[in-house]
C-alpha cells in the first residue's frame, strides 16, 4: 500500500533549506549522507548498550556508484526508520532526528552523534534530481519503508522488501552533477570528509578482501603515552602527503573543561621569503568541518599542519561556520597556550634539538608573538638570536637594564641592541665590531624587521634596535677628540655636489678609511615607504671618515686631483658595504681604479 503527502515546511526550519544553496561546494553532501549514517550506526549502539537490541557484530558503511543508472548509494546497518519515523525526520524538513534521540536516551548520552548539526539528508538535492530511501528498523515488527521524492513538496511513502536493519539511500544525480559518478571523485571525497569517521566505510566493495577506505582509530584519538615516534610520522605523512619528516609536534588530549583532541606538526620550511599557509584540518566528532577555521585556529597556527577535533565547537545548520562565543575564543587560547608550552619544554629539555630547528620555525614563533599578544607573553623568554659569533642566545639576554620614568623625562633612551640584516653586505661592520670586542644579533628572515619593531613596542624602556650600520660612529669611534676640519673639507669638495653628509672621526679600527652611516629611524621610514610603494624617499646618509687611517691622513699633503680620486673611491668603498652603486657610480669607480692604478705604477 502506498500513499502521498505534503512535505511540512514550517517558518522556523526555513533556514537550513536557504543555506543548503549558499554551500560553496556541493560536494558537502556526501559529507553530510555518510555522517547520517555513522549517526544510525552510533544509535544502534546506544540501543545495544542499553539492552533494548542485539549488538551487530560489525557495522559498516557501503557507498556505491552505478554510473549505468547514474545512482550513488549510501547503505548503513545502523538504527533503521519506521514509516513513521520516516515521515517524522525526513518530510519535516530539519527537524532534528538526533536531538529526538538524544532527549529520549538522555541518560545514555548524545555523545558522537552528529545530526543535530542540521541539514544532513536535503543537502543531496544539490546534486540529486531525485532520491530514494530503503530502511528497515531495528524493531523486528516494523516493516521495510521506501520512500521517494524529487526535492519539490511532495513525496512517496510505502513498504518495502528491505530484509536488513538500516538505511540505503539512493541518490539519482543530476544530468549536470555527472562528475559525482566518476570514482576518482568520489573516493576524494570520502577520503577529504570521512577520513576518520568511527565506523568502517567501504567504497565499491566487491568482496571479503576489501579495505575500508578510512581510518576508524586515527592516531590523535589515543593517549599521547600510547603513540610511537613512528606512528606519529606515518600520520603526517598519510594525513597532509608530506614526505618530509616533520621537527616535531604537539599531541592536543583534554576533556574538561571541553572536549579537545588533536596533533599540530612543525612542518619543515621549504621557503624562507614567504610565509607558507599550513593545513589545520578541524574535525568534530571525527567529521570533517574545513580548514584553518579562523574562530578555533589562530591566524598564526595555520602556518602549521595539523588536525582537530572539537565535539564541543558550536556549529549553526550548514556545519561548516562558528558561532563565535566564549567557548569558541577558550578553544583557541588553549590551542595556543599548549603551542606555548610545547615549545618552552622543548627549550628547557632538549636546547640542541630547539636551536637546530630554530632557523624553521623562527618565522612562525615571531608571526605568532605579532598576531597574538598572549602567544608573546608565554614564548618571550625562548627567543632566540644568533650573535656575531654564531651562538644562539636568548634575545631578552641582549636587553639593557629598563631607562626609569624620571631618566626617560631626561630624554635617556634604553640601550641600543645592534642587529646585522645582510652578513654579506654588512660584513665590514661587522668586523669593526668584533674588533671593537662588540656584539650584535642576526637577523636572517624577512619579518625580522617587523619584529624588532614589535619588541621596541612592547619593551619601549629595555630595548632600542640599531643596525649595524646606522649611528655606527658612536659604538665605534674613540672617546674624545674634536671633528677633524680640515679632513671634512678635502671630503666636502672632494665629493662636491653628491647629497651626503661629511663627519670626520677617529675610529676604533684604523684600518677602515670610511664607513656610511645612516639614522635608524629615517633608514626605516625610507624602507617602509618603499615597502608600501609610497614613493622614494631615501634616507639621509652621512658618511664617517676615519681619521685613524693612515691613507685618510696621507690627503692633507696631496693634490688636489688626488684627493678628489681618493675621496671618491673611499666614498664609493663605504657605499658598497651599504648597498650597490648605481651603474653611473660603478663606472666613475672603475675609471678612478685605474687611474690610481697608472699613478702608482708611474712612480
Amino acid at each position: 500500500m502506498q500513499k502521498q503527502g505534503n512535505i511540512k515546511i514550517s517558518s522556523e526550519n526555513m533556514m537550513p533549506i536557504i543555506k543548503k544553496w549558499l554551500y560553496s561546494d556541493k560536494d558537502i553532501f556526501l559529507r553530510e549522507i555518510v555522517a547520517n549514517a555513522a549517526d544510525a550506526i552510533t544509535k544502534h549502539k546506544k540501543l545495544a548498550g542499553l539492552g533494548e537490541t542485539a549488538a551487530e557484530e560489525k557495522y559498516r558503511i557501503d557507498v556505491r556508484i552505478d554510473e549505468k543508472a547514474g545512482t550513488l548509494t549510501v547503505e548503513d546497518n545502523g538504527i533503521g526508520m519506521t514509516a513513521e519515523e520516516v515521515e517524522t525526520y525526513i518530510t519535516q524538513i530539519a527537524f532534528s532526528g538526533a536531538a529526538d534521540f538524544v532527549e529520549k536516551y538522555e541518560k545514555a548520552g548524545g555523545d558522537g552523534i552528529i545530526g543535530h548539526f542540521g541539514l544532513g539528508f536535503y543537502s543531496a538535492y544539490m546534486v540529486s534530481e531525485n532520491i530514494e530511501i530503503f530502511t528497515k528498523s531495528y524493531r523486528e515488527d516494523a516493516p521495510a519503508v521506501r520512500w521517494e521524492s524529487d526535492g519539490n513538496s511532495t513525496y512517496t511513502i510505502g513498504d518495502c522488501d528491505k530484509t536488513t536493519r538500516g538505511t540505503k539511500i539512493v541518490m539519482h544525480i543530476a544530468s549536470e552533477e555527472k562528475e559525482f559518478l566518476k570514482t576518482s571523485v568520489i573516493r576524494g571525497l570520502l577520503n577529504k570528509y570521512c577520513s576518520f569517521m568511527p565506523y568502517e566505510i567501504y567504497f565499491n566493495a566487491k568482496g571479503e578482501d576489501d579495505k575500508p577506505v578510512n581510518t576508524v582509530e586515527p592516531l590523535y584519538t589515543k593517549q599521547p603515552k600510547d603513540c610511537t615516534e613512528e606512528e606519529y610520522k606515518t600520520f603526517y605523512r598519510e594525513t597532509f602527503s608530506d614526505f618530509n619528516e616533520p621537527l616535531f609536534w604537539i599531541h592536543l588530549n583534554m576533556e574538561y573543561p571541553f572536549r579537545l583532541k588533536g596533533i599540530l606538526y612543525f612542518p619543515k620550511v621549504r621557503k624562507q621569503v614567504q610565509l607558507e599557509r599550513g593545513q589545520v584540518k578541524l574535525y568534530c566528532n571525527r567529521v570533517y568541518i574545513a580548514d584553518n577555521i579562523k574562530e578555533v585556529i589562530p591566524e598564526f597556527l595555520m602556518l602549521l599542519n595539523g588536525v582537530i577535533d572539537c565535539p564541543d565547537i558550536p556549529l549553526n545548520v550548514s556545519r561548516s561556520f562558528l558561532q563565535n562565543d566564549s567557548g569558541v575564543q577558550k578553544i583557541a587560547k588553549h590551542i595556543t597556550k599548549k603551542v606555548a608550552d610545547r615549545l618552552t619544554e622543548l627549550y628547557k629539555k632538549d636546547k640542541e634539538k630547539y636551536e637546530a630547528c630554530w632557523s624553521d620555525i623562527a618565522t612562525f614563533v615571531k608571526f605568532g608573538c605579532i598576531k597574538n599578544d598572549d602567544f608573546y607573553n608565554k614564548i618571550k623568554d625562548v627567543i632566540i638570536y644568533k650573535d656575531l659569533s654564531g651562538e644562539y642566545r636568548p634575545l631578552t639576554g641582549f636587553f639593557g637594564e629598563e631607562v626609569s620614568d624620571e631618566d626617560a623625562k631626561e630624554g635617556k633612551e634604553p640601550q641600543p641592541v645592534y642587529y646585522v640584516s645582510d652578513e654579506s653586505k654588512q660584513a665590514q661592520y661587522i668586523s669593526m665590531f668584533k674588533e671593537a670586542g662588540l656584539n650584535a644579533i642576526v637577523c636572517d628572515t624577512y619579518i625580522d624587521p617587523h619584529f624588532i619593531s614589535y619588541i621596541e613596542y612592547k619593551n619601549p624602556k629595555r630595548v632600542r634596535f640599531l643596525r649595524i650600520d646606522a649611528d655606527v660612529a658612536e659604538a665605534l669611534k674613540e672617546a674624545g677628540g674634536d671633528e677633524d676640519k680640515e679632513i671634512v673639507d678635502i671630503f666636502t669638495a672632494a665629493l662636491g655636489d653628491r647629497k651626503i653628509k661629511i663627519k670626520a672621526e677617529k675610529l676604533k679600527n684604523a684600518a677602515v678609511p670610511a664607513v656610511i652611516n645612516v639614522p635608524e629611524f629615517l633608514r626605516r621610514m625610507s624602507e617602509m615607504n618603499e615597502f608600501y610603494k609610497m614613493g622614494d624617499t631615501p634616507a639621509e646618509m652621512t658618511l664617517i671618515v676615519n681619521t685613524a687611517n693612515a691613507a685618510v691622513n696621507a690627503m692633507r699633503t696631496a693634490d688636489a686631483e688626488s684627493q678628489k680620486t681618493v675621496a671618491e673611491q673611499f666614498y664609493f668603498s663605504a657605499l658598497m658595504n651599504y648597498r650597490a652603486l648605481t651603474p653611473e657610480e660603478l663606472e666613475q669607480f672603475s675609471l678612478n681604479n685605474t687611474a690610481l692604478i697608472e699613478k702608482y705604477l708611474r712612480k
